[in-house]
């Protein structure tokens, strides 16, 4: 619940302050800022309203006791003294904004909004901040095979650059993951980073979470707000599941895309950005592109620097990695005492074929946790799919998966020795073209300047 302290004598104004603010709100009342000490000693609020009328030091004085009692939150200074020099004394000593009496209810909600508004939005740079050094420092990140290494070696130079990135991969290898190791990497990583999943948001709704929408916009909009998009001002917006966006969608983000600007929803007012999009998929947006289901001229803008995030499978060497790293984390959150894998147990995990990648291993991992009594995990803890076919089909085919991931670091090699043009590739590897392009194809390699007369290809 949101706590707000008002610190004002006039009765009035504390009667309007009370009327305007939602009934939602935790609101106290006093009349002098000394009341804080013995009526609220352990209370804290989110933010501080306080009147300051006659002006002068011990106003400012007023005004910091109050300040060292919020520690971080903001505040907002009435008064009936309203010349310049005195708000920017207030402000300088720390007020959010400054309101003039007298004010409307109308007015003051606006403020209060955009004051707790802009305290959320710190809240989440911080929390990400504090998350920064552990989770996406990039020589933590695990990366033992040679298709990670690639991936790794890529993420280091991309997140260098300022360029739209595309990242593409099934469900479940890691490319929420990978767009914040970009952006906590890179040269906006003291801005926001906003994520947003265009599929767990309904098509109707999808535009007013990306643009914002204003007051009477729609039945609900009963007040203004700022979208993800403008939230972001600085920062990085990942837009994860791209290819679900709607056909009529798509055009008004390629304005935002080209433009770095947009109008938020029932409005009319051009609201420029300065933002980074980091974008994924588990879909094909080339073949999307020729099918007409997703904008080409959208697809270029997206897709100028691009990552293909390798399925588990084709990470074999980071599997024991990964699950002493999983095992390790989810051991923390549940209080438990399990310090490795017995050797049949983490055989186990190599020569299943993780269909759901990095997310099926953590689910699995984390049951073989709950049900492991020991320090060690077992392999009778580890519960896989009931398809034994599908594990023979793995072990069967474990020599070709290492071959898989030897052929993808031969090819990457090879393209980015070439400078990406296949013709020059093949003749580097001894094979023709079109074999070039299907081994390409099954590997999922990908790069922002392959052109088709359709759509995209090889050069």
């Amino acid at each position: 619940m949101t706590s707000i302290i008002s610190i004002d004598k006039n009765q009035d104004y504390q009667n309007l302050i009370k009327d305007s603010l939602p009934v939602s709100y935790d609101l106290s009342l006093c009349n002098h800022v000394e009341e804080l000490e013995y009526s609220y000693p352990q209370k804290s609020f989110d933010l501080g309203i306080i009147d300051l009328n006659a002006g002068g030091a011990e106003n400012l004085t007023s005004l910091n006791t109050l300040s060292k009692h919020l520690h971080d939150s903001p505040i907002i200074v009435t008064s009936e003294k309203e010349d310049a020099d005195w708000v920017v004394k207030v402000v300088k000593a720390g007020a959010f904004d400054f309101l003039s009496k007298p004010f409307s209810g109308e007015k003051l909600r606006l403020v209060v909004d955009r004051a707790l508004e802009k305290t959320r939005l710190k809240d989440e740079i911080d929390y990400l901040r504090r998350q920064q050094d552990v989770i996406y420092d990039l020589d933590k990140i695990i990366a033992a095979s040679p298709s990670m290494k690639a991936v790794m070696s890529l993420v280091r130079k991309y997140s260098s650059s300022d360029a739209n990135i595309l990242i593409t991969g099934a469900t479940g290898t890691g490319k929420s993951f990978l767009a914040g190791a970009i952006h906590f990497n890179s040269l906006r990583k003291a801005e926001p980073f906003v994520k947003i999943n265009c599929a767990n948001i309904p098509e109707t709704l999808l535009e007013s979470e990306l643009f914002g929408h204003e007051k009477g916009a729609f039945t609900g909009a009963v007040k203004t707000r700022k979208g993800r998009v403008e939230q972001a001002r600085g920062g990085t917006v990942f837009l994860d599941e791209i290819g679900e966006m709607s056909p009529g969608l798509q055009s008004k983000f390629l304005q935002v895309v080209e433009e770095k600007s947009f109008e938020r929803l029932g409005g009319n007012k051009t609201i420029k950005v300065d933002v980074r999009f980091i974008v994924a998929t588990n879909q094909d947006l080339a073949e999307m592109v020729r099918e007409g289901e997703f904008r080409q001229d959208l697809y270029f803008r997206l897709n100028v620097l691009a990552i293909h995030l390798p399925a588990l499978a084709l990470r074999q060497d980071c599997i024991p990695l990964l699950a002493d790293h999983l095992l390790s984390r989810i051991c923390r959150r549940t209080s438990k005492s399990i310090k490795a894998f017995s050797s049949r147990a983490l055989q186990k995990l190599k020569e299943y074929p993780w269909p759901g990648n990095i997310r099926e291993l953590s689910n699995v991992i984390e049951r073989a946790v709950l049900l492991e009594n020991g320090p060690v995990i077992r392999d009778s803890a580890i519960q896989l799919s009931p398809d034994e076919a599908v594990v023979a089909r793995v072990k069967q085919g474990s020599k070709s998966k290492r071959l898989d991931e030897s052929e993808y670091k031969t090819i990457l090699d090879a393209l980015e020795s070439n400078l990406w043009v296949q013709k020059k590739a093949a003749q580097q590897l001894g094979i023709s073209p079109r074999s070039l392009n299907y081994k390409i194809n099954k590997l999922g390699i990908t790069h922002w300047s392959w052109r088709r007369n359709k759509g995209v290809g090889e050069l």
